[in-house]
């Protein structure tokens, strides 16, 4: 046969295709050939297999024999994973948390500098520090006391990031909306973040608390409080009473309503008129709060006497033979319920870009001021149903100013009792208030300059006097500004714009409302800009060298 060769013949032998299949029947230790592309050649010696390792480093790793940078040098563009160090100056001792904060806060996460980690006096925590849910828990209940108290948006900010600065966290971003507070904390960019919200659902004037809060965020800022100590701090202020009780608050809406009719031409009676409306109407609302009625309710309840009492001396003093002007007296029963607060509050996180806050804080001001509408219209209505007579040129503006001046220092001491204010603060802060009705005097009557344009230089210099004490004091401004710009409240403009509504004037009344509303913001705006003003070109104490600004916002360019 052809092609065939015996196997014992010495030729070579042809090998047959069913000897190139795999045998099965092998064992995996005859098995040596190798079935991959990759495979090493034989006889060449493998590396000894590395140890695996418990953290895997990712792509935004330091490489190895790269030194990080220990201190920042101008030029040098490497930026070290944890962010950039502390600028000159940036963290100097003595300087206002509030700048550094500010100037952090609104820094890109990879530009921020490194936190300053506190000593710790436990062994378990000196070198890890205290576990970050606990420091972001303890930053939203600073955070909570300080929205509730009515600090701004950005302050609140502020406050909450000098706290996790504080404790060592750098990767943290607070959030501030009108009623809910949220933080972020990612430990590093291949780890998961770590948040915690927490809602305010009821919010209170306390001024002596919100100083006492600002003093716990100062002094863990700057002394390295453990958290421990913090927490005990942070309930000693929440179990703190306030320390004017309701009944001294009545009587301090009654001088306040009282020392505002004096304001706008008021005589002795008219002052003891409009303070007994005001503090029936205070009793009458406390009434409607313990038994749970909105808020709005309680405004419509509260404006409701002293536009009764109003009503009643129109209808019965002409016949008395008194002279007696109920414009006067329900313009002082409205001081101590406009929202001025509030109103603050919400122009300056506008300015400051937190337009959701600003946008809920506003809508809350409407909401009580159509509160204050409704009461009045409505006793109002009742009275011209029934005859009286209101003289809508009845105040008087331009006259008496010493006792306007002693009047409008009443208004802003009683306004700081109304705000739970410490007594330290109330003496600056009632010095503050006559500067402002003084400047509006010299500036609307006898400059003759428009009421618009005097009431925002009076308030710029309150939020300029403000901002310097409280920046002197490393406290909040509030206190010093609030209670001051009580003296600039629109009370007879609401009142003029109301009365020519309920006299069916609907152009004088909308007109009036109008420039409450400019008075109103002209206020809000004149104080903001003063803060800025402080914050801008006043030296602080402790600091030497200028600190790095704040980022705003760019401008919006039409498009």
């Amino acid at each position: 046969m052809t092609g065939y060769t015996p196997r014992n013949s010495g030729t070579t032998e042809t090998t047959r295709p069913e000897e190139h299949r795999f045998d099965r029947r092998r064992s995996p230790s005859e098995e040596t050939g190798t079935h991959s592309a990759f495979a090493p050649p034989e006889g060449v010696p493998l590396p000894p297999p590395q140890p695996e390792d418990e953290h895997p480093t990712s792509e935004f790793a330091v490489p190895e024999g790269l030194r990080r940078q220990a201190q920042y040098e101008p030029g040098v563009a490497f930026t070290p994973p944890e962010g950039i160090p502390a600028l000159p100056g940036l963290m100097r001792p003595g300087t206002p948390w509030q700048d550094r904060m500010r100037t952090m806060v609104r820094l890109p996460l990879g530009e921020r500098p490194v936190p300053e980690r506190p000593r710790r006096t436990d062994e378990e925590d000196a070198e890890t520090g205290p576990a970050p849910p606990r420091v972001l828990d303890l930053t939203l209940r600073i955070g909570e006391l300080l929205l509730a108290g009515g600090e701004g948006a950005e302050d609140v900010e502020a406050a909450m990031f000098g706290v996790t600065h504080a404790y060592g966290l750098d990767r943290c971003e607070p959030t501030v909306t009108f009623t809910l507070l949220t933080v972020t904390y990612q430990p590093s960019l291949v780890d998961d973040p770590v948040s915690l919200s927490r809602t305010v659902r009821r919010r209170g004037t306390d001024y002596t608390r919100l100083a006492a809060v600002y003093r716990l965020v100062d002094d863990i800022t700057g002394d390295g409080v453990t958290l421990e100590e913090a927490y005990g701090r942070l309930a000693e202020i929440r179990r703190n009473r306030h320390p004017f009780s309701k009944k001294t608050l009545t009587v301090a809406s009654g001088l306040l309503a009282g020392a505002a009719s004096t304001l706008v031409g008021g005589g002795w009676l008219v002052f003891f008129l409009a303070a007994a409306g005001a503090m029936l109407g205070d009793r009458l609302a406390w009434f409607f709060a313990k038994r749970g009625l909105p808020e709005f309710y309680q405004f419509v309840a509260a404006a409701m006497p002293p536009a009764a009492i109003g009503v009643a001396v129109a209808l019965f003093a002409p016949d008395l033979g008194l002279s007696i002007r109920a414009s006067a007296v329900v313009t002082g029963g409205l001081f101590p319920l406009i929202p001025g607060r509030a109103l603050v509050a919400a122009v300056h996180d506008g300015l400051t870009g937190f337009y959701i806050t600003a946008s809920a804080r506003l809508l809350e001001v409407v909401y009580l001021v159509v509160g204050i509408v409704c009461g009045v219209l409505l006793v109002l209505y009742i009275g011209s149903e029934l005859g009286a007579e209101f003289n809508p040129e009845g105040l008087d503006l331009h006259s008496r100013p010493p006792l306007q001046l002693a009047a409008a220092m009443l208004l802003a001491l009683t306004f700081c009792v109304l705000l739970q204010q410490e007594r330290s603060t109330v003496l600056l802060a009632t010095l503050n208030g006559g500067v402002a009705w003084l400047v509006y005097g010299a500036m609307a009557d006898v400059g003759g300059i428009d009421p618009v344009a005097a009431t925002a230089a009076a308030a710029g210099l309150v939020g300029l006097f403000g901002q310097l004490m409280s920046r002197y004091q490393f406290v909040s401004a509030l206190p010093y500004i609030t209670a001051s710009i009580g003296p600039l409240l629109p009370g007879s403009a609401i009142y003029f714009g109301l009365l020519g509504i309920a006299q069916g004037h609907l152009n004088d009344g909308i007109a009036n409302l109008s420039r409450a509303a400019a008075l109103a913001l002209a206020i809000a705006i004149g104080v903001n800009l003063g803060n800025e003003l402080a914050r801008l070109f006043i030296k602080a104490p402790g600091r030497e060298t200028p600190l790095p600004g704040r980022r705003a916002a760019k401008r919006t360019r039409g498009f």
